[in-house]
């Protein structure tokens, strides 16, 4: 077994859950296949992780209902952590569409459970698991070993420390959030300077930052997306009240949420991109009700934090 520096000093070990029976077949299935073209296409993947509601057995197949006045559904994902002998890098999100495109193929995708990917190097891993980072420590006691190639253990994960994460909490919403704001106070010099492509991306960094901001502390893991569907649908197991800024129910907000999404990269090398006054007079209003969500659910959950120091 190789090692590193850091991993010679990690001495206890524990091992993770394997089966997957409490699962229906069909998923059972599923995973079977997302391991195999992860494998496919992941040359040097060591182990994949599955984690979240499907790992705890709490997954929601489909449900539809009306959340602040907006009809919604919610799919649970299948979240997977690919772990890797160092991180992919910027190849990283071309890969998940591969395996995607691959996993789709004569599924209907409306209806199909999403797989979710992130990434991460096993010695960063093991460096977050003996610091009692949250979000892996929870993969750590809730997942489920999909594949493990045996070349590496995983580092026994420490109690969870709440002042720690209230810390680290507070230290990430104090650096994104403002991040975000930023943005969005140049989105509206922008307009004035009738700079509206150059509005409408900051606009949606704006966004992406105020989103990305959401699972940082609650999970204390950001999220390397730009891709706000995705962004939104990491937050909604945190809280749906992110869809009263965009609840997606008409063809005019659905246009405008993909202007928006667009914005991304057309703003920036599409000079054909069209984006009028009318649609940033729309958009700023929605990223500011975006601004206030994310502000009031986040400082909750720091709060939820400072309530267990010390219980």
């Amino acid at each position: 077994m190789r090692t590193s520096n850091f991993r010679k000093k990690l001495v206890n070990f524990v091992d993770m859950k394997k089966s997957l029976n409490y699962l229906p077949a069909t998923k059972r299935r599923d995973l079977r296949q997302l391991v195999e073209l992860v494998r496919d296409e992941v040359k040097d993947t060591m182990m994949i992780i599955l984690y979240g509601s499907y790992a705890r057995g709490t997954y929601v197949d489909y449900d539809q209902r009306i959340e602040y006045g907006v009809k919604t559904y919610f799919m649970s994902d299948y979240d997977l952590l690919i772990v890797t002998e160092k991180r992919m890098g910027i190849n990283e999100h071309a890969c998940y569409a591969r395996i995607l495109g691959r996993f789709y193929t004569n599924r209907a995708w409306e209806i199909s459970t999403r797989p979710q990917f992130i990434n991460e190097s096993i010695g960063e891993l093991n460096k977050a698991l003996d610091k009692s980072r949250y979000f892996y420590t929870d993969i750590k006691r809730e997942g489920v070993m999909l594949y493990d190639n045996g070349q590496y253990k995983l580092a026994r994960r420490r109690k969870l420390n709440f002042t720690e994460i209230r810390d680290m909490a507070k230290e990430y919403f104090e650096d994104k959030f403002p991040f975000a704001n930023r943005f969005f106070q140049n989105s509206k010099c922008d307009v004035r300077d009738n700079e509206l492509r150059m509005s409408v991306f900051n606009l949606h960094q704006s966004a992406e930052n105020y989103l990305r901001t959401i699972p940082m502390v609650f999970r204390l893991y950001g999220f390397k997306e730009h891709d706000l569907a995705s962004l939104m649908n990491q937050c909604k197991k945190h809280t749906l009240e992110i869809y009263r800024a965009f609840p997606q129910d008409t063809d005019e907000e659905r246009r405008l949420f993909q202007l928006l999404q667009d914005a991304y990269v057309q703003a920036r090398y599409n000079r054909n991109f069209v984006v009028t006054k009318a649609d940033i007079d729309a958009l700023i209003p929605k990223v500011e009700q975006l601004r206030d969500i994310v502000e009031k659910v986040c400082r909750e959950q720091i709060a939820y934090y400072e309530s267990q120091i010390g219980r």
